[in-house]
């Protein structure tokens, strides 16, 4: 395993602790009990990777929390990250039937006490199957390449995974602010899939060192499992200046730098309003940044970021600038201010949002000294161009697949997480399922259906 030792930083542990504490024993049992374990449960419908919710809070009321665990890694391989992760709010608490008198179940927290109780004791639910004789290549050791490289290695396919970053866990070890999940939960999900025998290679990037013409060739099937790419460019002027970063880059370095090597001023500017932007304010915060402000070019109304994330980060102390559209970034030799001119909402663009529109001589500027770009992510073009000439059919520069298979336009190349949504949102555990879709529909491929009793 090529993931190397994390820096030990006593500051980051304090500062950056997990928002949420974890559940004692007798708050879980306590919790627990509060579930009705309903017929039919909307919570497993709503959850993406289909957890038998009911059943593993059922086993955590009797105090089986190895059975609970073994419940939640049967459906989703990743189910520690997710705990932590998902947007529940959304997804399985959000349609709990308690949610309309009460409060729903803390699904997500009592996933959490039962994936850290088997974490902490090592306990091994799955074993490498008896080998099969097929190779799958995966590209990109993500959640979904992860998800599908373990659940092919338990029936005994003979998984690598080719990994451009020196570690593991893709966003997940990368991308995700630390509060939300410790880098130490996504490398120990990667360490869990390599125990099954997976091989990843680490700082291996697929068109640089070894094409994709000649994984096609080299094995029976091809997984691209990548996500997005770095931060859009900001088509301003000033982008140059010291002090403007890449948003992905520096929550990155909260994961893998000591606090007191990372830049961050006193008057920060967020572009853009997403869940990545709401990550890179509250991280400023809690930094130190007195003032920090997100840039947004549309309403309130509008904001990419879930509600929740919103109200999260308004308590944090962030605050928003609405219907500011950037326009320079200003400073001699480093940042002093952000330039934006007032819009207005006109008609809808071809997303379908509200489309800006610059009022005239509406120009101000925003004081600052550090600007953060939070905008969306770019794609993996050298990659993509790989698998058109390999007849990959594309749709707005993502992966095109069968909606049941996961399989691309060419008949040995599967694709899952976020190089397939060219729509709707992307999240980890929308990944893992895709990685559960792409491995049912290689051993389909070919094993055969019904050889392993699940598809």
């Amino acid at each position: 395993m090529a993931n190397p030792e994390q820096p030990k930083d006593k500051a980051r542990a304090e500062r950056f602790k997990e928002y949420y504490p974890p559940y004692n024993q007798r708050e879980a049992l306590l919790e627990s009990n509060r579930c009705l374990y309903c017929y039919d449960a909307p919570c497993i419908v709503a959850c993406p990777t289909h957890i038998d919710i009911p059943t593993f809070i059922k086993k955590i009321s009797t105090n089986n929390l190895k059975g609970s665990a073994k419940t939640i890694l049967e459906a989703n391989l990743l189910g520690a990250t997710c705990s932590r992760v998902c947007p529940v709010e959304e997804l399985c608490e959000g349609a709990c039937v308690l949610k309309a008198d009460e409060k729903p179940i803390t699904i997500g927290r009592l996933q959490r006490h039962a994936m850290d109780y088997a974490a902490e004791r090592k306990i091994k639910f799955f074993e490498k199957g008896k080998p099969n004789g097929h190779r799958v290549a995966i590209i990109g050791a993500g959640p979904a390449g992860l998800s599908c490289a373990g659940e092919l290695a338990k029936q005994g396919f003979e998984v690598v995974c080719f990994e451009k970053k020196p570690l593991s866990g893709g966003l997940d070890t990368y991308g995700i602010v630390v509060f939300r999940e410790p880098v130490e939960i996504s490398l120990a999900e990667a360490a869990m899939i390599e125990d099954l025998g997976v091989e990843i290679r680490n700082n291996a990037e697929v068109g640089t060192d070894v094409t994709v013409s000649k994984l096609v060739d080299e094995y029976d099937a091809v997984v691209i499992a990548v996500g997005l790419s770095q931060v859009l460019p900001l088509a301003i002027s000033g982008c140059e200046l010291p002090g403007v970063y890449d948003g992905l880059k520096f929550i990155e370095q909260t994961k893998t730098t000591k606090l007191d090597q990372i830049e961050c001023g006193q008057r920060v500017c967020i572009i853009g309003a997403g869940n990545t932007a709401i990550d890179c304010a509250t991280i400023a915060r809690r930094l130190g940044a007195p003032e920090v402000t997100i840039v947004y070019r549309r309403s309130r109304q509008e904001i990419p970021a879930y509600e929740f994330e919103y109200e999260f980060a308004l308590k944090e102390g962030v605050n928003f600038r609405f219907l500011a559209q950037p326009t320079a970034i200003v400073g001699n030799k480093k940042v002093e201010a952000l330039r934006c001119s007032q819009v207005e909402l006109g008609g809808k663009d071809a997303t379908g949002r509200a489309k800006p529109q610059i009022i005239k001589d509406a120009e101000f500027d925003i004081a600052c000294d550090t600007v953060i770009t939070a905008i969306g992510q770019a794609k993996h073009e050298s990659l993509l161009n790989d698998l058109k000439a390999l007849g990959v059919k594309l749709k707005n520069g993502y992966i095109e697949v069968d909606a049941k298979t996961h399989r691309s336009s060419h008949p040995k190349i599967f694709a899952g997480g976020d190089c397939i949504r060219h729509a709707g949102a992307a999240l980890t555990v929308m990944a893992v399922e895709d990685g559960k879709i792409v491995a049912q529909a290689i051993m389909s491929q070919l094993i055969g259906p019904n050889k392993n009793g699940k598809h």
